[in-house]
């Protein structure tokens, strides 16, 4: 057994959330084109004698790491296969909390995908995995693969995307944190239909222009709750160079799209001198995923 594993969590996006019905049980059903940014929360997960979780960084203070999501999916893991999840977890939190970034569903991801190389599970666990995941939560899925997804259902179906160009992305949030319970049950008029597309786009405008005609459905009523939200889609919009603004999950982190990191990080250094008070991170998106190591035991939608 190796000494430590150390693994990254990388920030989810939905470049469009269509929400398509409401099941019986009262869970969304979604239609999202989801991919990942290079902004990521690292984790080493290593043996140890019990399970122990430590958590660092700058967003470590709004975590509570007496009931993390992390620390749940390594028990849960562990029940699965029958076997103790005897392990230290140290998380190093980048992503900020409750931000439509999917970082605790991305911590959980990586927990799962480190003990996979840590315990040495190969493909015959490829369900113990996914099963573990969805119960964790609806983003956890799309996280352990980590790679461009469309998701549908709850989460629980993903499948390849046309390949998608290499563009860089401004994330912005205002600081204020938006519930996704109470955005969800705010969104009013009626649902959305499924609008995948097939063909590839060549560059990083055709996907902005592709993305244009979709939206996020759950803007309007994250919106409403936190004003702050539209004022950072009108600075984004307004930044030279920026192809679409948009908000990423349920809020209130949002995303503008951008050709060229260069011309992300001039925006961001813009933005940064007249609002001291947002977090604002330039990234680029990393559409194709993990490394091989850490896909080994998952398989292919």
């Amino acid at each position: 057994m190796p000494a430590a594993i150390r693994v990254e969590a990388p920030a989810k996006l939905n470049l469009y959330l269509h929400v398509t019905g409401r099941r019986d049980d009262g869970y969304h059903e979604l239609d999202s084109l989801v991919t990942f940014a290079t902004l990521a929360d690292t984790l080493e997960i290593a043996p140890a004698d019990a399970l122990s979780l430590t958590v660092s960084g700058p967003f470590a203070s709004a975590l509570d790491a007496g009931n993390n999501l992390a620390a749940r999916a390594a028990v849960a893991l562990g029940e699965r296969l029958g076997r103790p999840a005897r392990v230290r977890i140290a998380l190093e939190k980048r992503i900020p909390v409750a931000a439509g970034l999917g970082g605790g569903s991305a911590d959980a991801a990586a927990v799962l995908r480190g003990l996979a190389r840590l315990w040495s599970l190969g493909p015959e666990h490829t369900d113990d995995l996914q099963r573990v995941a969805l119960g964790l939560g609806a983003d956890v899925p799309v996280c352990l693969h980590a790679r461009a997804a469309y998701m549908a259902g709850i989460g629980e179906t993903l499948s390849a995307p046309p390949r998608l160009p290499s563009c860089a992305a401004l994330l912005i949030n205002p600081g204020v944190p938006v519930p996704t319970g109470a955005t969800f049950a705010a969104r009013r008029g009626p649902f959305s239909t499924a609008d995948r597309f097939r063909d590839r786009p060549q560059d990083a405008r055709a996907l902005a222009d592709l993305l244009r005609t979709r939206r996020n459905d759950l803007e309007p009523p994250a919106r409403a709750q936190v004003p702050e939200i539209g004022h950072v889609l009108e600075r984004l919009g307004a930044a030279p160079g920026c192809l679409l603004a948009r908000m990423s999950g349920s809020g209130g982190t949002c995303f503008g799209l951008f050709a060229s990191e260069a011309a992300a990080a001039s925006a961001a250094r813009a933005i940064s001198g007249e609002h001291s008070g947002w977090w604002i991170q330039p990234t680029h998106l990393n559409h194709e995923g993990k490394t091989a190591d850490e896909q080994s035991a998952l398989g292919r939608w």
